[in-house]
Formats: structure tokens, sequence, C-alpha cells
């Protein structure tokens, strides 16, 4: 059997429910058979409405504002992202939010050093309401104490917590 495939981005991608977690999987002309094999894309929540998701070595996160968030904030059409190499604490504000109905400032869920930041936003921060967990990316974070993570919410977790 072969190697499960770990993607973050693919050509065609659908997201499947298997049990109780989200699973991305690839299909290209390439692999047919990639639904079968599937990784599951783990990303955590804080009760500030950011996600960050671990690169594949636990080293890198990725940043951003959950669906939820988004859907509350309304159209996007200000994004300050956070300054390069910048050393943050969890919870953290590392840049901030403008739309129609309001302002919010972003925090960072770990603590770490910012490695990057989202360029696209600047010139289209609508992306965030297009794909708040996809290209809506806010900010890559050098991960400073992986424990942390493990302190956020799972999926399942912050559904619940936005239901109440």
């Amino acid at each position: 059997m072969a190697a499960p495939i770990k993607t973050q981005r693919c050509i065609l991608s659908e997201r499947e429910k298997r049990g109780n977690q989200e699973v991305l999987c690839s299909r290209s002309p390439i692999n047919l058979f990639a639904d079968e094999r599937c990784t599951v894309e783990e990303k955590r929540y804080t009760k500030d409405h950011e996600w960050i998701e671990l690169s594949d070595d636990g080293s890198t996160g990725t940043i951003g504002v959950s669906k939820y968030a988004a859907n509350s904030l309304g159209d996007v059409v200000y994004v300050e992202l956070p300054t390069m190499d910048l050393e943050v604490n969890a919870g953290d504000s590392i840049g901030a939010v403008e739309s129609v109905k309001s302002a919010s400032d972003i925090m960072t869920p770990v603590s770490g050093k910012i490695t990057g930041a989202n360029e696209g936003l600047e010139v289209k921060p609508s992306l965030i309401n297009q794909g708040p967990e996809g290209e809506g990316w806010i900010a890559k974070i050098s991960v400073k104490d992986k424990k942390e993570i493990e302190e956020l919410m799972s999926l399942e977790e912050y559904r619940t917590f936005t239901e109440e």
C-alpha cells in the first residue's frame, strides 16, 4: 500500500467527513485512488476565533481567522498584517482586521516568531471572507512550544463552543 498523501493544496480537492474528523482528499489524474489514503488536516482553534495549522514537521504554523469569525465580521475591507521577525507570546495581538461592521485584533494562538504574512490580503482583504481557513490565512509563525497547540480546541470542540 502506498504512503498517505500529504497535501495542503492540490489540483482538485474535496472535504469529506469521516467520523468526527475533517479530511482533505487529493484527487488528481495521476492518482485516481487518493481518496482511499487521505490525511487528516488538523487545525486548532482559540476562543478568540483564530486557528493554527502546523506544518508536517510541526515547527511552523499558519494562522488565520475562523469561518465563524469571518462571517461575524462581514465584508473585510482592510487587514493590518503582522511585522516580520516579531517575537510573540500566545494571546498577543499580531495585527487587525477591519470590516464594514467592526474592527478586531488578530491574536496569535501560540508563542513564537512571525516568519511570514499573507501579502495578498493587502491587495485583496476580501480573501478572508472568501476563504478564511484557506487562501485567507494571515501569518506564518515559528512555533516556540508545541505543547501550546494541545491547549487549543479541536474542530469538534470549536463547533460546540460557537454553538453555545
